[in-house]
């Protein structure tokens, strides 16, 4: 499920993914938010964030830290039950993943929470945008890499730095991320409405484009 998923985002983006401006982003956003990657071990550090952050995390990241830790967690949650209902499709879906993937989605459904999952991540972006605009925040953040390490939270140490040095490398800074930002919640909304409403015709249409797309790159 979460790889269907990686496909269509790459293949909804491959003009960010192949782009000089926001090539960087675009992969920042398909490995960190959309990648079908085992994140088992970032899932147990989210578990124990809480009491983590005001101790160890300069203050102006620990919002930012604890909305990715409400977004991972409503996206885990997605995940399952999609997973969960792609195992229990009928027979004659098996070998067709779009008619699969649109079942799966209509009968999870919570169309409020999937446009509150992409309201979070847009939510994010701004955030790490406006923390490239803080000085000195970049210095202290590799200050922290040791005690983050020692705290057991590596890999949400990463995920900052990663994410502050893509959006600090797009040129124009603001208003280069905010377009960014922009064509995600447009083609993400898009994607929501669509299956939501269960517009069959465009949806396979669409889905199967960014399969191909993807399959080619």
């Amino acid at each position: 499920m979460k790889l269907f998923q990686a496909r269509r985002f790459s293949g909804t983006y491959g003009d960010l993914l192949s782009s000089v401006e926001f090539g960087a982003a675009a992969r920042f956003f398909l490995e960190d938010l959309y990648s079908d990657k085992d994140y088992s071990q970032r899932d147990a550090q989210f578990s124990r964030i809480a009491g983590a952050l005001q101790t160890l995390f300069p203050q102006q990241v620990v919002a930012t830290a604890v909305s990715l830790a409400q977004l991972h967690q409503l996206t885990e949650e997605l995940d399952a039950q999609m997973a969960a209902a792609w195992i229990t499709q009928p027979s004659n879906t098996q070998g067709d993943s779009v008619t699969r993937y649109m079942a799966c989605w209509k009968h999870v459904a919570r169309e409020s929470d999937r446009q509150r999952q992409l309201d979070m991540v847009l939510s994010v972006g701004a955030d790490l945008d406006r923390l490239t605009r803080t000085p000195g925040l970049r210095f202290m953040l590799r200050m922290m890499r040791r005690p983050a390490s020692a705290a057991g939270l590596g890999s949400l140490q990463n995920f900052l730095e990663s994410g502050f040095d893509t959006f600090t490398g797009m040129s124009g800074h603001g208003s280069r991320a905010r377009e960014f930002l922009q064509i995600i919640q447009n083609r993400e909304a898009t994607w929501i409405e669509r299956l939501s409403r269960g517009e069959a015709t465009q949806c396979r249409i669409a889905l199967e484009n960014c399969l191909a797309n993807a399959m080619s790159d």
